[in-house]
């Protein structure tokens, strides 16, 4: 990333030891820029209104105002920032509730530190981290909330053509544009247009929303 200016990062953890080790992994980048902390949603959402960070890494359970209302009010208030969640598994419902609220991904808290330096590069490129076998892990406890997926397609997916379902369902496996492209002999480029179609469409922020809303209406389901 040379020449550009550095990823400006929010640290939201209530746990001062957490976000020291944060900080001495991400320290060390020379493309990331540490620009505040908080130690709960409410003071998260504060710093994130006056520092207006590109990313925001955010613990999910903290006094005050926990991870999902912070994401919420962030992401409603149309800051010019993104969130990425830090979860672990106990929390399954709160990391689902989390990517409705718009948060643009989520990773477990003893992610490597290469992921999770890459994590928030790509989110601050504008694009979503999607975990799929952590996400079908999570998914795989609303399994019997889900649609049948021999029923009827859902209404919100009749806007798409039969080939942007067919990117969906790819999207929802957690395949990469790349991969997605040639496991439909088409061009990257074709994909890209095709996920943002879908994007449009169904009025989503993001591909970590697109997995989500595929699973919910039953497209594609946990283990498939």
């Amino acid at each position: 990333m040379s020449g550009e200016r550095p990823v400006r990062i929010l640290l939201v953890d209530d746990q001062p030891l957490l976000r020291t080790g944060f900080r001495m992994v991400l320290g060390a980048e020379d493309d990331l820029d540490i620009v505040g902390e908080a130690g709960d949603g409410a003071e998260a959402v504060d710093l994130a209104r006056r520092l207006l960070p590109d990313v925001v890494l955010m613990d999910i359970r903290m006094p005050r105002m926990d991870g999902v209302a912070a994401t919420r009010t962030i992401v409603d208030a149309r800051l010019p920032v993104r969130v990425l969640i830090l979860t672990t598994f106990d929390l399954d419902e709160y990391v689902v509730g989390a990517l409705r609220a718009g948060a643009s991904g989520f990773l477990s808290k003893d992610v490597p530190a290469e992921d999770l330096v890459t994590a928030i590069r790509t989110v601050a490129a504008g694009e979503a981290v999607v975990a799929p076998r952590i996400l079908k892990r999570l998914l795989d406890k609303f399994a019997d909330s889900l649609p049948d997926p021999g029923a009827t397609a859902p209404k919100a997916l009749a806007a798409l053509t039969e080939r942007e379902r067919e990117v969906l369902v790819q999207v929802a496996r957690g395949l990469s544009n790349a991969e997605i492209a040639r496991a439909l002999s088409v061009s990257e480029t074709t994909i890209k247009t095709h996920v943002g179609h879908v994007l449009t469409k169904l009025g989503l922020r993001d591909r970590v929303q697109a997995v989500v809303l595929a699973y919910e209406t039953g497209l594609v389901r946990p283990g498939s």
